[in-house]
């Protein structure tokens, strides 16, 4: 998780207390390198309401998030790369890794199409540990290049 500078010093509790009845925005690669900068270069698959209280207990080391629904409708195709959390008032909270492997956030599908359910199957906060590299942050497609020929 890369929490906003603004919520920094909250505790995961302090954090989910915060969600309630925001939003968590599923988007495709190429987050920025902290939650504090605007995502401009990734499309929004899919976005989630959550309830209010927007988690449950935890159980087995997993959060239970509350959402006003899951699934949701995707909103169009790409693979989920990370998901930025909201306060109501839009205020940013925090972003969350996504996808499959070792994420934070887990989805019960690989990739994302236009009207094809999403559905969060799995949700864990931990502090800072990206499991990318940090040269990945803020990456852009560079036109020019050649793509990789098989051998």
């Amino acid at each position: 998780m890369n929490v906003a500078s603004e919520f920094a010093n909250c505790s995961p509790d302090e954090l989910k207390e915060l969600l309630s009845g925001g939003t968590l925005t599923v988007y495709s690669v190429a987050r920025p390198a902290t939650a504090d900068i605007a995502v401009d270069r990734s499309g929004v698959l899919a976005t989630f309401t959550f309830a209010s209280p927007a988690f449950g207990p935890s159980s087995e080391g997993a959060e239970a998030p509350c959402f006003a629904a899951n699934p949701v409708a995707a909103s169009t195709t790409g693979t989920p790369g990370f998901a930025r959390a909201r306060k109501a008032d839009g205020t940013v909270v925090a972003d969350f890794s996504a996808g499959s492997g070792d994420r934070e956030i887990k989805f019960a599908e690989v990739s994302c199409s236009p009207g094809a359910p999403v559905k969060v199957v799995k949700f864990t906060i931990k502090h800072g540990d990206w499991p990318e590299r940090p040269d990945y942050y803020g990456t852009r497609p560079r036109s020019g290049y050649p793509l990789p020929v098989a051998p």
